[in-house]
């Protein structure tokens, strides 16, 4: 799949980059912040909307500035969101919030030198399961939930997608925690998932399974081979489902790498900037 550009997209041309922050949502008083960063130039350029991980409870729109600068140096405007996450936000409200945060990024784009039709999302552990489910589903009427004025579910498609060390099947990762005692991490399913049911529900390879009507965008999947939080196996049956049903996925196996690594500003985080600009060039024709 292609997408009409207004700019020639070269991840070799690098751009400065301005960081800011700005509020996107207020759901009854609950307000969450989109840090910004825009490459220097008229563009306008591709957009990227990052989702942080934090087993699906923590953490906000200051994470993975070590992948989030970078990629932003190449010619992307990314918009790394803060969701409400934690105490009294279960499943789907974070699927809610990357919804919304689509719609919201397209009908912003022009304050950002962004071109709205060439948004693509990434997302990171928790966020690399929750991503994956917006993108399929922008006609869920759950997760559609949050009114935008003027938008549209379709303004919610995203033209590809990067998923990153997924929690791909979590409830594969709950047993893995109860497994090795790990009850602070068992609490963050009980918190966010409510229940089983919610975890075999919102599992994509379960969703695909089931032979729901999806939207399928190009989607890449990075998995370190040594990753013990959620096997690189299970990113391998979410790649070969996806694609069975019409969908054009691939994995790429970093060997030797855990969970949740590029988190700093170096050699790790330059390869996978160079993975996922690679991706980014293809998709943009």
């Amino acid at each position: 799949m292609t997408t009409e550009k207004a700019h020639q997209y070269n991840p070799s041309d690098l751009y400065e980059v301005r960081v800011h922050d700005e509020e996107y949502l207020n759901v009854g008083g609950v307000i969450r912040q989109v840090r910004i960063y825009q490459p220097g130039g008229p563009g306008p350029f591709p957009m990227l909307l990052s989702i942080h991980g934090g087993a699906w409870t923590d953490k906000d729109h200051t994470e993975y500035a070590s992948t989030s600068r970078p990629l932003a140096a190449t010619g992307l405007v990314v918009a790394a969101i803060g969701m409400r996450v934690g105490e009294g936000f279960p499943y789907p409200t974070q699927i809610q919030d990357i919804n919304y945060g689509v719609r919201w990024l397209k009908a912003h784009a022009g304050e950002f030198n962004g071109d709205p039709h060439t948004v693509g999302g990434i997302g990171y552990s928790s966020g690399g399961h929750t991503l994956p489910l917006a993108a399929m589903r922008i006609n869920d009427s759950r997760y559609t939930a949050l009114p935008l004025g003027g938008s549209s579910p379709d303004d919610a498609k995203l033209a590809w997608m990067i998923s990153c060390w997924p929690v791909i099947e979590p409830y594969l990762r709950y047993e893995i925690a109860r497994e090795k005692g790990n009850t602070a991490l068992m609490e963050k399913h009980h918190m966010f998932f409510q229940g089983d049911e919610a975890m075999h529900e919102s599992t994509p390879l379960n969703i695909i399974e089931s032979g729901e009507s999806l939207t399928l965008p190009p989607a890449l999947v990075l998995h370190g081979t040594a990753d013990d939080v959620m096997p690189i196996e299970a990113s391998e049956r979410f790649v070969s489902a996806y694609n069975k049903v019409g969908g054009k996925a691939q994995l790429v196996p970093f060997q030797g790498k855990g969970h949740g690594w590029a988190r700093e500003a170096g050699v790790e985080a330059d390869e996978f900037a160079k993975v996922a600009t690679e991706f980014i060039t293809q998709q943009l024709g």
